[in-house]
């Protein structure tokens, strides 16, 4: 298995714990319905009871882990193998989110077994200072997002979003950085790629949505226009 290139603009669909089985499948059909019809790369987070249930279903996601351990086949009592997430159709893993941290020795660890093992790593950071800090392990994607507005639907401001993407490219030059922290509108996809970004997405902001279809329509039209504007 060679690792995902992705291709900018991308976009995350992160249900964290709010959807699970017939839901969170239901919203995965309709991400990958939008994927082929706009072309874009579109990362799908499950938990690990679901992601054979999501890549078996879908054909045009990548389906990624929302955490693994840097632990090889044997012991582990309950931590996540990265070879039981690929053979359930995983092609990566979120590590060090706000709500699962990791030690930076921990952190080291899981990111060198999931580059032996051609899995994206997905990683993320508060401040730029943390950035700037997890940058020097050429994560291929950079998660910027102040944990205070986590869920909260306030989006990080411009300069926040410039200082963190400059901060990572300064350092990790071929690290793509995904811009997610609150967004819940198509204004503030179109905001987070023009300002920079290479990638953004969500979690309340869609699940939470009165229409979480209604909602991914927005967020889809706005990142292909922004695709658009970037390029001209």
């Amino acid at each position: 298995m060679s690792k995902v290139q992705l291709r900018r603009p991308f976009f995350v669909i992160n249900p964290k714990s709010y959807l699970y089985g017939d839901k969170i499948l239901e919203l995965a059909k309709y991400a990958d319905q939008l994927a082929a019809k706009y072309d874009f790369d579109v990362l799908f987070t499950a938990q690990h009871a679901d992601l054979r249930l999501i890549s078996e279903n879908t054909s045009k996601l990548i389906v990624i882990a929302q955490h693994m351990d840097g632990i090889k086949a044997g012991k582990g009592m309950g931590h996540i193998l990265p070879e039981g997430c690929i053979a359930a159709g995983a092609k990566g893993s979120f590590l060090n989110h706000a709500e699962h941290p990791m030690t930076m020795h921990e952190l080291a660890l899981a990111m060198h077994r999931l580059d032996e093992l051609e899995l994206l790593t997905i990683v993320c950071a508060d401040s730029v200072e943390e950035a700037k800090a997890i940058a020097k392990l050429n994560p291929n994607v950079m998660v910027c997002e102040p944990t205070s507005l986590i869920g909260t639907g306030q989006v990080s401001d411009a300069n926040y979003m410039k200082s963190t993407n400059e901060a990572v490219k300064s350092v990790s030059p071929t690290t793509q950085v995904l811009q997610a922290a609150g967004i819940s509108t198509g204004q503030n996809v179109y905001d987070a790629i023009v300002i920079g970004a290479d990638g953004t997405g969500g979690t309340s902001g869609i699940v939470a949505a009165d229409d979480p279809f209604k909602t991914l329509d927005e967020m889809f039209e706005a990142l292909d226009k922004a695709r658009t504007d970037i390029k001209e």
